[in-house]
């Protein structure tokens, strides 16, 4: 009998495999092993870790909220249906992508990120307890090595996501980010990803980028920015605003987090799906 394939050997399967061989013929065994890792993706779970962008959607203090305007929408004169609107808004606000230019000038924009960097296996570092007690919490690097601990080294190409429990406060301002006044960027209170974490990562790790459940990689109180500085400084993306952290499990899941392919972007609204085994 043939073993079978989980989703997260679907997933690479898949990624990786392409149809054809150089010669442009497939083995029999490689076609049945391809149709087996498409069905086991189909059999598997898929969580969207993305919050709706809408006037509720939680924005950078300063920055141009998401607008959302119908500029044709109903029973047209002629008969039938038909809508349209316009939008916009800041490069980073909701669930959405740092690209690595954002804090490191002459490294990647949005659009020259390579794809397989934007799909990679889920590490879900937990430290919602250690929020709770500290609303300014930063990931410290004895969270990840207690991560390996349980699960073993952390992955190349891995997408790391930080669990602090905060994505339960969305879309409420003053209970995610500290503070509900228009503009105010000087009592911004929530957890973040402490510089240590961040230079142990790019120093002893190969990643391909981190994210979290909170409004940006640096903790509220911060004002030099370090863990985005250390991250994109490596060439890293980063993932902020991050939804339904609390669906996935430490480890087993594979993350798809795919931005609006911005030209010249700094970032964009970004399209996050985890990828579990099937039940």
């Amino acid at each position: 009998m043939r073993p079978r394939i989980s989703a997260i050997a679907a997933v690479s399967c898949v990624a990786a495999a392409g149809l054809f061989s150089i010669s442009g013929m497939t083995r029999q065994g490689d076609a049945l092993d391809r149709a087996e890792a498409l069905a086991a993706l189909l059999r598997s779970r898929a969580i969207d870790l993305t919050h709706t962008f809408d006037e509720r959607t939680i924005y950078w203090p300063k920055d141009e909220h998401f607008h959302h305007d119908r500029t044709r929408w109903g029973e047209q004169d002629g008969g039938g249906w038909y809508a349209s609107a316009t939008y916009g808004g800041s490069e980073h606000g909701g669930t959405h992508l740092d690209s690595p230019i954002h804090f490191a000038e002459g490294r990647a924009t949005t659009d020259q990120i390579p794809v397989r960097s934007l799909i990679g296996p889920a590490v879900v570092v937990d430290v919602a307890g250690a929020c709770d007690e500290d609303r300014d919490y930063e990931l410290r690097v004895e969270d990840l090595t207690s991560w390996e601990a349980d699960h073993g080294p952390i992955p190349d190409g891995a997408i790391v996501l930080v669990r602090t429990g905060f994505g339960a406060f969305w879309p409420d301002k003053k209970r995610y980010l500290g503070t509900d006044t228009p503009g105010d960027v000087d009592n911004l209170h929530f957890p973040g990803i402490g510089p240590e974490a961040a230079r142990w990562l790019v120093a002893e790790r190969a990643i391909s980028g981190i994210g979290l459940d909170t409004a940006s990689l640096d903790h509220g109180p911060s004002t030099d920015f370090d863990a985005h500085r250390i991250l994109n400084g490596a060439g890293l993306f980063g993932l902020e605003n991050v939804a339904n952290l609390d669906q996935l499990p430490e480890a087993g899941a594979v993350v798809i987090a795919l931005p609006m392919k911005i030209g010249g972007g700094s970032g964009g609204p970004t399209r996050i799906v985890a990828i579990l085994p099937e039940r």
